[in-house]
């Protein structure tokens, strides 16, 4: 009987280790989803003119921001060199060495970079302000405060948009939600520069991407200021402008909004200012 037992017990385990070997091997664990990453053997641009980035000299002023009951007086002291167009996902890249837009199928070097997260946009003007004929020439880049966009937006304007009350002429200035699918025939960005600019010659201040500025989000002040540069803290970063699936309401010149400044998504870009540290 032990013998029989014996045979039986290495039957089995023989069936057991085949039935083992027969089955397919484990799959890996899943890897977590990684953004874009930047190449290695990056070469950076000479300058910020070297892209093709160009600026235009906003004059010092005073201006009424806000609207209804936040309105308020804003006295800005010092000109201020701002972008012309949205940085494009070529200009991005070439200094980041990264391209992260969803919309970059078409055209990619004279559509706007959206996906780009406040801080992003911070280290992107930390590198061009870093790259070696910026520093000579004293030029560090920053992001608009909230109310140097508005004050920029309106070019001296008090209407609802920088051409007037009229939402009706809104397409001639901007890409948005009533207008976006008119060029590859989906909603999504348009070239920088293709609709008609304001007063002061800056293009796309009303849609194709919501534009981070520098503040964190809060009430307006009471009473007229100079200057301001908004709270010291907040819950999020100030967009402005709306984008290209925006309703015409929210691309108003007074229109605000927050976001995490930690937030990606395709309706997200920038411009920059370019101030002089001489």
């Amino acid at each position: 009987m032990n013998l029989f037992k014996s045979v039986v017990v290495c039957v089995a385990v023989v069936a057991i280790c085949e039935h083992a070997r027969s089955q397919p091997a484990p799959a890996p664990p899943a890897q977590a989803k990684q953004g874009p990453t930047p190449s290695t053997a990056l070469t950076l641009p000479e300058s910020a003119d070297s892209m093709g980035m160009k600026f235009k000299l906003i004059p010092a002023g005073k201006f009424t921001m806000g609207e209804g009951d936040d309105a308020h007086e804003v006295t800005l002291t010092k000109p201020f060199k701002m972008g012309i167009h949205e940085v494009t996902q070529a200009q991005y890249e070439q200094v980041m060495g990264v391209n992260p837009s969803q919309w970059s199928f078409y055209q990619t070097a004279v559509k706007p970079v959206e996906n780009v997260s406040w801080l992003e946009a911070l280290e992107f003007c930390r590198k061009l302000s870093a790259l070696p004929a910026e520093k000579a020439a004293a030029n560090v880049y920053r992001l608009p405060t909230e109310a140097e966009w508005e004050y920029a937006c309106r070019a001296g304007t008090t209407t609802k948009f920088s051409f007037g009350d009229d939402e009706s002429h809104l397409g001639h200035y901007a890409c948005y939600g009533e207008n976006s699918d008119e060029y590859v025939g989906i909603r999504a960005t348009h070239p920088v520069g293709g609709k008609q600019p304001n007063a002061w010659g800056l293009y796309d201040m009303h849609g194709n991407v919501w534009e981070w500025c520098q503040d964190w989000y809060g009430d307006y002040p009471t009473g007229a200021v100079t200057d301001p540069s908004g709270p010291a803290s907040g819950r999020g970063r100030v967009r402005r402008g709306g984008g290209w699936s925006s309703f015409a309401e929210q691309c108003r010149s007074a229109f605000r909004i927050r976001l995490s400044p930690a937030n990606r998504n395709p309706s997200n870009g920038f411009r920059v200012v370019c101030s002089s540290v001489k």
